[in-house]
């Protein structure tokens, strides 16, 4: 074989395996192009999608853990009591009885001698009684005998007065005038004072001037009833 036969044939046939690497790069090249565009169109064509959202609500706490009650301990017995120790009964000795004494004999004189003593007693006070009761009495008796002839005497100073009273005109009603008036043992007047108005002064003045005209005033039948101090009183249809 000729040298440029060896070399022909060494150097032509070396260029085949890089030919077989290009045509595969070319063709995964074209099939990653062909996918991008299929994958791309289809991605346009295709509509959103919807996204649906549920809404989850917060579960409730869990209930509260339940306690077990625990059983209360039973309660201790109690202790029993100790025995007591029943204490001997004291024998307190019986002191002896007196013996009775002998009843006194009875002063029967004295015994006599108490009640009449007694009954005495009892008469003086029934007689001091029936004495005050009879002293009472007779201070009454007298008391109204002394009012009754002081009355009396009054009567007739009053009478003597009413002759000598003189009016001009007649008084409605029959109103009363009161004097005081101070008498002398004689008689003999010695002050008028009108202490009370009848309420008519024609009234009083009469009455007045006939207690003046008056004078002297006639004088009690016994001495002792003589007062210096009179209160007369008046009206005009007293008679």
């Amino acid at each position: 074989m000729s040298a440029a036969a060896l070399t022909s044939g060494a150097y032509g046939s070396r260029p085949r395996p890089a030919l077989g690497r290009a045509a595969v790069l070319s063709g995964l090249v074209h099939l990653c192009l062909l996918g991008v565009l299929f994958f791309g169109v289809r991605f346009q064509s295709n509509p959103p999608e919807t996204v649906t959202v549920e809404l989850w609500e917060t579960p409730p706490p869990p209930p509260p853990p339940v306690l077990e009650e625990k059983p209360l301990p039973k309660p201790a017995p109690p202790p029993e009591p100790e025995p007591q120790v029943k204490k001997p009964d004291i024998v307190v000795p019986e002191k002896p009885k007196p013996k009775p004494k002998p009843e006194p004999k009875r002063d029967l004189a004295f015994e006599k001698k108490l009640r009449e003593q007694a009954a005495l007693e009892e008469k003086k006070i029934d007689e001091q009684r029936k004495d005050r009761e009879l002293r009472e009495l007779i201070a009454r008796q007298q008391a109204a005998a002394r009012d009754k002839a002081l009355a009396t005497w009054i009567d007739k100073i009053r009478a003597k007065i009413r002759g000598n009273i003189i009016l001009q005109q007649d008084i409605p009603g029959n109103p009363e005038a009161i004097f005081d008036v101070t008498v002398l043992p004689t008689g003999d007047l010695l002050t008028v004072r009108k202490r009370k108005s009848s309420g008519h002064a024609a009234y009083d003045d009469a009455v007045e001037r006939a207690i003046m005209k008056s004078s002297p005033l006639p004088q009690p039948d016994d001495r002792a009833l003589f007062q210096r101090q009179l209160e007369l009183k008046f009206r005009p249809q007293d008679r």
